[in-house]
């Protein structure tokens, strides 16, 4: 993925996801923005992230909200998996907002035992993928191969089996 030279668009006008690795913050965050926007143009009905704390995913940003706000309909699917939820609450207020405003289609997990280093940075779909493998550096590999998405489902699934649910849309008080 390069800044300088843009990817041609694909069918639906946006630029082609991104195939195979990628490197540094800039290019991570630019792969989260554009797999929301394709979500939503695509209408992918299922999505999966999961990071230790999301602290360095754009969530709050505008573009990102918007693009949530386009792909969120009924029958749509969005699974959050993470160690802690502190960053996304101080960091992410429209992301915030928009999973209060849709709580009935978004469940989110938490893995406590998993450690920070070990624990998966990723963005699955049912089409397209993406996976930090190193999240000091933002390096990893992304693609739409059936073998890269399966070998990453299974992953967060097993990970999904082992934790628990987190992250309320509201915190009711007494």
């Amino acid at each position: 993925m390069n800044d300088e030279q843009p990817l041609p668009p694909d069918a639906y006008g946006l630029p082609a996801l991104h195939d195979g690795r990628f490197s540094g913050p800039r290019e991570f965050a630019g792969l989260v923005r554009l797999a929301f926007a394709t979500a939503a143009e695509r209408g992918w009905r299922e999505l999966i992230l999961s990071d230790g704390n999301f602290e360095a995913w754009p969530l709050g940003e505008r573009a990102v909200a918007e693009s949530l706000h386009e792909w969120s309909r009924a029958g749509r699917k969005f699974t959050m998996l993470a160690k802690s939820y502190d960053e996304v609450v101080r960091r992410h207020a429209r992301f915030v907002s928009w999973r209060r405003t849709w709580s009935r289609i978004v469940e989110c997990r938490s893995l406590a035992l998993v450690s920070p280093g070990d624990f998966p940075s990723a963005f699955w779909s049912p089409d397209w993928v993406f996976q930090r493998l190193d999240t000091a550096r933002s390096t990893g590999f992304a693609g739409s191969e059936a073998i890269r998405r399966t070998a990453l489902k299974e992953q967060l699934d097993e990970c999904l089996g082992k934790s628990a649910s987190a992250f309320p849309a509201t915190t009711l008080g007494l």
